[in-house]
């Protein structure tokens, strides 16, 4: 066999360099996309499309954060098992990252939730728990539900030796958006970003960006998206805890919320979500999830309030896939 030539071998390091080595390569670094045919103005809409991560949602980028960072404490062993609860998108970021490092995966759901989500999830090689609703319906799920199924998630840890993950008390959730997303944001805009809208689940993709943003510009207007009647952000009592926002707004408010970070809350209503849903499907290709429209209707209303400049700019999140609906 005859040595490889030094133009043969320069082609090789060329092609190796331009492969990713497993799916969590594949997270972050998604398009910031323009919305300018289902939102013509004043000024401009601007949003992540994390419905292209792996995982199909922006919590691949904590998933994959969370993980790493149990791995090189000591918090989880080589091969142990992985438990959370989920409405379906931190469990399919988590399913992603456990499949690429090697460890088995078992996440619990409010049965409430769209069952797409936890087809996608045992797709994906999760052992999924469904625990029965307390006082939600099928697609709202509220916060009583939630904590019903983080009770079990917590059980299910316990007993196997697992590595709990509790998205909600994760500070590496943050620091992964305050690292990767919020940057890219900056960079993608050339650091034209005038507000920063977002709903709010665990609080970690809405504060993470808004560390970055405002360490970039203290100007930048940062809104928090909460559906009406179901505002403990905003301080107003909670009179309505369903809602279509699935993975959001659970009715309190997350436990490393930073209040100093959030210069108003906007509301929307289902009907709005329904709406917008339907427009950036049928006006911009963007077949997204209720979370997505709920954020473009919010940064819509922003533009049209008149806080803002007439040719502001507003940046904000395409939270996942429409076919986890």
């Amino acid at each position: 066999m005859h040595p490889s030539s030094p133009r043969q071998a320069s082609s090789a390091a060329s092609s190796a360099a331009k492969v990713t080595p497993s799916a969590l390569g594949l997270i972050g670094n998604t398009p910031l996309l323009a919305l300018d045919r289902a939102y013509r103005g004043p000024g401009r809409i601007l949003a992540k499309a994390e419905f292209m991560q792996p995982g199909g949602s922006v919590k691949d980028r904590a998933a994959r954060a969370i993980i790493l960072a149990a791995r090189e404490d000591g918090r989880l062993a080589p091969g142990a098992s992985v438990v959370e609860m989920t409405s379906g998108n931190m469990g399919a970021g988590l399913a992603v990252t456990c499949a690429a490092l090697g460890h088995p995966l078992v996440v619990t759901m409010s049965s409430g939730n769209s069952p797409q989500r936890a087809r996608m999830l045992e797709a994906l090689g999760a052992e999924v728990v469904l625990v029965p609703q307390v006082d939600g319906a099928p697609g709202q799920v509220t916060g009583a539900d939630v904590n019903a199924a983080a009770d079990v998630a917590r059980r299910i840890a316990a007993e196997r030796g697992g590595f709990y993950v509790d998205q909600f008390h994760a500070p590496d959730g943050v620091r992964a958006h305050a690292e990767t997303t919020g940057p890219e944001i900056w960079e993608q805009s050339s650091g034209r970003v005038d507000a920063w809208v977002a709903a709010v689940g665990t609080g970690a993709t809405f504060l993470g960006v808004a560390t970055a943003l405002r360490a970039r510009n203290p100007r930048v207007v940062c809104a928090a998206v909460e559906p009406e009647g179901c505002r403990p952000l905003a301080g107003l009592e909670v009179t309505r805890r369903r809602h279509l926002i699935q993975g959001t707004s659970y009715g309190s408010v997350p436990p490393h919320w930073i209040h100093g970070l959030m210069d108003l809350s906007i509301p929307v209503t289902d009907r709005e979500v329904e709406r917008w849903r339907r427009a950036l499907a049928t006006q911009e290709g963007l077949h997204v999830g209720y979370s997505a429209a709920a954020n473009v209707a919010a940064a819509a209303a922003l533009l049209l309030s008149g806080r803002l400049a007439a040719d502001a700019i507003a940046v904000t999140v395409l939270c996942d896939t429409g076919l986890k609906y």
